[in-house]
C-alpha cells in the first residue's frame, strides 16, 4: 500500500537525518536505491518527494566514491524525467534538490556535472524547439529551487569555464531575474550571479578575445568584452537598488531584511572584492565551521537546508562534510567528562614521553660529539 511505503520512507529519512548509517547501508545501498527509484516512478507525489530526499541523504551518507557514483547514475534518469515532464511543483523541487546532491557527491568528471547542470537550466530557462510545444514557465517556488540547485552544483567547476560566449546568455538571463516579482527568485538569482563573479565568468580582457593583436574592440570578440562590461555595470546597479529596497506601505516585507543583506554583500564583493564570511559553532568550544567565499557559503546554505535538523549531526560525524568544509574536530570535546580527563591525561603523558625522548636524543648526540672530538 502507498501509505505503508510513505510511512517507511518517512522513517528512513528520519533515520538518515538523525544518525550516521554508513556502516549499515554500505552493503545495502543498491537495494535501497532500487526501491527509492521505483517510488519516484510509480508512487504518489508525497512518496516520490520522500524517495527523492532519501536518495539524496543516501548519497551524503555514502560519501564520495564508487557507491555514490552508482547512486547518481542509477537515479539520474528518473529525476530527469520528473523535470522534463513538469510534474507537480513539490515533486519537481524534490527532484532538483536530489539531482544537485547526488551529482555534487557522485560525479567523477566535468561531463557528468554538465548533464545535470543542463537539466536544471532547462527548468530555469526553457526554450521552444522542434520537439518542444508551448514554452512553459516555472512557478516561482520551482524557479527558485532550480536556481539554488544549479548554483550549488556550479560551485564544483572551480575556475573552469567552457568559453566566454557560452556564459553571456545565461548571465544575461540571470540578470533579468533580479527584477522578478518573487523575492526568493531575486535572491536565488543574486547568489548565482555572485558566484559567476567569483568564478570570473564575466571577466574578459579585450586583448584576450579580440581577433587581432591590437585589442581593439571592433570584432565580435571585442564586442563581447563591451557587452560583458555593460552587463557587470547593470548587475551592480540592480544589486545596489535591491540592497536598499524600501519596505513601504503595501510592500511585501517577508524576508526583506535578508534580501537587503544579501545584495549588500553582493555589492561589496562586486565593487570592493570583499568576500562573505560566516562561522558557526559545531561542537565544544573550538570546533567552528568557517566559510569565506561565495562558493563555500552557497554550499553551506544548501547543505543546511537539505539536511535540516540533521545538519549538525552530519557535520560532526560525516567525513564528506568535514572534508568539504575542512573541519578538524577536537576529539576531547565529544567525550564525557571522565573520558576527557583520560584523553587529556593521555595527551599530557604523550607530550611528556616525547619531551623525555627528545632530551635523551639530544644527550646522545652531545655524547657522540664529545667522542668524535
Amino acid at each position: 500500500r502507498g501509505s505503508t511505503r510513505e510511512a517507511a520512507l518517512a522513517s528512513l529519512v528520519d533515520a538518515f537525518e538523525s544518525f550516521m548509517l554508513g556502516g549499515l547501508v554500505e552493503n545495502k545501498y543498491a537495494t535501497l536505491l532500487s526501491l527509492f527509484n521505483t517510488s519516484i516512478k510509480k508512487g504518489s507525489t508525497k512518496e516520490a518527494c520522500l524517495a527523492s530526499r532519501a536518495i539524496g541523504l543516501l548519497s551524503i551518507t555514502l560519501g564520495a566514491g564508487s557507491s555514490s557514483h552508482e547512486t547518481m547514475v542509477e537515479s539520474h534518469p528518473q529525476l530527469s524525467k520528473v523535470l522534463q515532464t513538469w510534474s507537480d511543483a513539490s515533486k519537481m523541487i524534490s527532484a532538483l534538490d536530489c539531482l544537485a546532491v547526488v551529482t555534487f557527491v557522485g560525479a567523477t568528471d566535468l561531463a557528468e556535472t554538465e548533464v545535470s547542470l543542463k537539466a536544471m537550466w532547462d527548468v530555469i530557462h526553457p526554450k521552444s524547439g522542434s520537439n518542444v510545444g508551448t514554452v512553459r514557465k516555472p512557478r516561482p517556488p520551482v524557479l527558485a529551487a532550480a536556481l539554488s540547485a544549479w548554483t550549488f552544483l556550479l560551485t564544483t567547476i572551480g575556475s573552469w569555464r567552457i568559453n566566454t560566449d557560452s556564459w553571456k546568455e545565461p548571465i544575461a538571463f540571470l540578470s533579468t531575474l533580479l527584477g522578478a516579482e518573487d523575492r526568493a527568485v531575486r535572491m536565488a538569482a543574486g547568489e548565482a550571479l555572485a558566484l559567476c563573479f567569483e568564478l570570473n565568468l564575466l571577466d574578459i580582457s579585450p586583448s584576450e578575445d579580440a581577433d587581432d593583436d591590437t585589442g581593439v574592440p571592433g570584432s565580435s570578440k571585442g564586442k563581447l568584452f563591451l557587452d560583458m562590461q555593460a552587463l557587470k555595470a547593470k548587475i551592480a546597479g540592480l544589486a545596489s537598488n535591491l540592497s536598499a529596497e524600501a519596505g513601504g506601505k503595501g510592500a511585501d516585507k517577508k524576508n526583506l531584511s535578508d534580501q537587503r543583506d544579501l545584495f549588500q554583500r553582493i555589492l561589496d564583493f562586486v565593487k570592493y572584492g570583499e568576500c562573505p564570511e560566516e562561522s558557526m559553532k559545531i561542537a565544544g568550544k573550538r570546533d567552528v565551521l568557517r566559510v569565506a567565499s561565495w562558493s563555500e557559503l552557497i554550499q553551506l546554505n544548501f547543505f543546511k537546508r537539505f539536511l535540516g535538523r540533521g545538519f549538525l549531526k552530519h557535520v560532526q560525524d560525516n567525513g564528506l562534510l568535514q572534508d568539504i568544509f575542512n573541519i578538524k574536530a577536537d576529539k576531547a570535546e565529544t567525550l564525557s567528562s571522565n573520558d576527557k580527563k583520560i584523553f587529556r591525561s593521555g595527551e599530557e603523558k604523550g607530550r611528556a614521553l616525547k619531551l623525555n625522548k627528545d632530551r635523551r636524543l639530544a644527550q646522545e648526540r652531545k655524547n657522540a660529539g664529545m667522542f668524535d672530538e
